[in-house]
């Protein structure tokens, strides 16, 4: 088995390639963007693999390696993605202190895959991507309404001397008592029309991420009946985790799921007592729909909220929190699955008869 380490960036993809053993096989490539990209790699990984098999290890999430993540998929190559932090962490391992170039970091992404054999597997959903990509366009609407609310309840208290509480822009009913508001003051004509086109235009980010999470609502329904079923999951909690997690078979168990999400306690020996710390590290997007989704749930439900208080006591709120999370991966790892295995069935129904 050949291993392909690629740096990918927005111009070029720098590509490296190790043996089984971790050493070095002939010299690094670095491809330009494009369609022309697959070719160049194949002739090259050829020429030094011969006829060995080769797994392509490209870092980061389905970013800017997303293209030449498919074109290999499509070519059928096997490609994993190894995390950044997998990446740093061999980087400082194997290479010269302080050390960093795109060859170096190529080179601690494919010890990364030869080390961790569960990295997840890219795979091709046009569903679960079309979902990824109003989730991203959901959460830049977001961004930018929060920014520009900020700014406008400065502004409002600096020109009006009148202090908006933090919710006072959440919603459009809200915008528009803020936009009487300043209507009703007596402010200089471009001061007014200044605060009300911000309020305007946050307005207009409401509308589009309302639009938005339409669209979303008709995707993810027919995609996820399962996980829209556990009490506390809308259809963005739930597009978040389809969108993150995407093919939820490259998890073994739900443990290694709740692992990846940052939600597993990490067990510490050196104290010479059983005791667990916190988890800081994992998929911070999926650990926070968790949250929600347990907080939802303690407060509109009497299980989660005997599951909290009965681990208060020796774990305290947020090491109760904490456990509820763990006990949620279990449960939407479940629902992802079945509802999986139900998609998987009705493409097989699809499928023109031979």
């Amino acid at each position: 088995m050949v291993t392909v380490g690629i740096d990918p960036h927005k111009d070029m993809h720098q590509a490296v390639a190790l043996a089984q053993d971790g050493t070095r096989l002939g010299r690094a490539k670095k491809v330009n963007t494009g369609p022309q990209a697959l070719g160049q790699l194949l002739a090259w990984i050829r020429a030094l693999a011969a006829n060995s098999p080769v797994l392509w290890a490209i870092e980061g999430g389905p970013g800017l390696g997303r293209a030449l993540a498919d074109a290999l998929l499509g070519a059928g190559q096997e490609v994993v993605w190894v995390p950044p932090r997998a990446m740093a962490a061999h980087r400082r391992l194997g290479g010269p202190v302080g050390a960093k170039s795109d060859v170096i970091d190529a080179v601690a992404i494919a010890r990364a895959a030869l080390a961790d054999p569960d990295l997840a597997r890219h795979r091709i959903d046009p569903q679960v991507r079309q979902v990824r990509v109003l989730v991203n366009l959901r959460q830049n609407l977001t961004d930018q309404r929060v920014a520009l609310t900020n700014r406008v309840l400065a502004a409002v208290h600096i020109e009006l001397d009148h202090r908006l509480g933090q919710g006072a822009l959440k919603t459009r009913a809200k915008v528009g008592r803020v936009r009487a508001l300043v209507e009703g003051a007596g402010l200089d004509e471009m001061v007014r029309w200044a605060l009300l086109e911000q309020l305007e235009e946050i307005h207009t980010l409401f509308v589009r991420a309302a639009e938005v999470e339409r669209r979303l609502k008709e995707l993810v329904e027919p995609l996820a009946p399962n996980l829209l079923g556990i009490r506390g999951v809308g259809v963005v909690w739930a597009a978040v985790l389809l969108a993150q997690v995407g093919d939820v078979s490259r998890f073994a168990t739900s443990a290694r799921m709740a692992r990846w999400a940052g939600s597993a306690p990490i067990p510490v020996f050196s104290s010479g007592r059983d005791r667990h710390r916190l988890h800081r590290g994992g998929n911070r997007q999926v650990n926070r729909a968790l949250h929600s989704i347990g907080v939802v749930q303690v407060r509109l439900g009497e299980p989660a909220r005997e599951f909290v208080r009965s681990r208060e006591g020796a774990k305290g709120t947020k090491g109760a929190y904490r456990a509820l999370k763990r006990h949620l991966v279990d449960v939407v790892y479940r629902a992802m699955v079945a509802d999986q295995v139900v998609r998987g069935r009705a493409e097989v129904c699809l499928q023109p008869a031979t």
